[in-house]
């Protein structure tokens, strides 16, 4: 077994969600960055504007690269800095790639789109939509622990919700991508905690 590389962690969550756009070939493109994170670099001072439309969703590959600061999600996940050739990446395993998975503008925006999926495709009950998102997360079918676990979570994230909508709102701002209007935003937010939950597994960013 060994972790994807770090762009394809990110093609896999955009894949998942439906929002990557494949089209080959062009110029770079400036995915979410964090405001300022170029500040430091002098001669001369950068800027950074990140796109808008597709090219927000385009493959991992074609992300712009700067070599000293090059994007930070891709460092946490050991992507080189290119400024020499590199035989075999290295793999670490540390608090803030979780933490990233779960936080970053990139993975929220999948995981709500995700989520809509879920909604749109995955039945009518909640059963039928943990099987779905099993199935198109990790090509496998729920175990029943695993069933327990997600179920219980959706449940008290609902609750949640439902106690304090104005955060189900804020959530649905995040990231370019937006739900339709007649999608009930409690259950979207609900949805995507579970959905943030599944691109966050072991098992989602590794292959055998």
């Amino acid at each position: 077994r060994f972790r994807l590389d770090a762009e394809v962690i990110r093609d896999n969550a955009l894949a998942l969600s439906g929002l990557l756009v494949p089209r080959i070939g062009g110029e770079s493109v400036r995915p979410y960055q964090p405001e300022g994170y170029l500040a430091h670099l002098n001669f001369p001072q950068r800027t950074y504007k990140q796109d808008e439309g597709e090219n927000q969703y385009r493959r991992g590959l074609y992300t712009f690269w700067q070599r000293t600061f090059l994007h930070p999600a891709m460092a946490l996940f050991d992507a080189p800095s290119r400024e020499e050739c590199t035989v075999a990446r290295p793999q670490s395993n540390t608090p803030l790639q979780a933490l990233l998975l779960l936080n970053d503008p990139t993975y929220v925006e999948a995981a709500r789109a995700l989520a809509l999926r879920i909604l749109q495709e995955g039945g009518q009950d909640d059963p039928a939509r943990l099987r779905y998102a099993y199935r198109r997360a990790l090509a496998r079918d729920i175990e029943s622990a695993e069933a327990e676990v997600l179920g219980a979570l959706l449940v008290k994230h609902r609750a949640h919700y439902q106690q304090h909508p104005e955060q189900a709102v804020a959530l649905e701002q995040n990231g370019l991508h937006r739900a339709p209007e007649d999608v009930d935003p409690i259950e979207l937010a609900a949805w995507t905690t579970v959905a943030r939950t599944m691109l966050n597994l072991h098992e989602t960013i590794t292959r055998n």
